[in-house]
């Protein structure tokens, strides 16, 4: 009986841990011109948002990002989604952000967490990490990595939250 209320409450610790990660922790971070942002505003009236983190070294996370942003107009148009792109460059890098954003004309929202707070209170391990967010600010999905097509199956989802067939 021992065994088994110990696997229940371990069980129930895991589950109500993760239930703590369904929302976008609050946490101060950067734009990419160093204003300060709150990631409570990380919203989007309704509407589904994904979050990707990403940095400067990693190409997997820029194809994502590139492969996002060909989409970009056509998904807001049926959707209504927003993107959030969160640098995780530290201090001594984020100077090259913008220049790099700028020469891949990416049109979504690029934010910058040097200091890794919200990296950290999001537990990001690895990158690219991307979220998918409902219109009620609740994450429902997530996944690391990037192969060439899986911005179709994110978009997907998307398209399901947005109720759109």
């Amino acid at each position: 009986m021992n065994k088994l209320f110990f696997v229940f409450v371990l069980l129930f610790a895991t589950v109500a841990g993760f239930a703590q990660q369904t929302e976008i922790p609050v946490v101060t971070i950067k734009t990419i011109n160093g204003q300060n942002f709150s990631t409570a505003d990380i919203t989007n009236n309704g509407k589904p948002i994904i979050l990707s983190f990403w940095a400067l070294w990693c190409k997997p996370c820029q194809k994502e990002l590139d492969a996002f942003n060909e989409n970009y107009a056509e998904w807001q148009k049926e959707t209504g989604v927003k993107i959030f792109a969160v640098s995780i460059d530290d201090a001594r890098s984020t100077n090259k952000v913008l220049p790099l954003v700028n020469g891949k004309g990416w049109e979504f929202e690029v934010l910058l967490d040097a200091n890794s707070d919200f990296k950290r209170a999001l537990n990001v391990n690895m990158i690219p990490h991307t979220f998918l967010i409902d219109g009620n600010g609740k994450i429902v999905a997530q996944h690391t990595s990037y192969f060439e097509g899986s911005e179709l199956e994110l978009y997907e989802k998307v398209k399901k939250l947005a109720g759109v067939k």
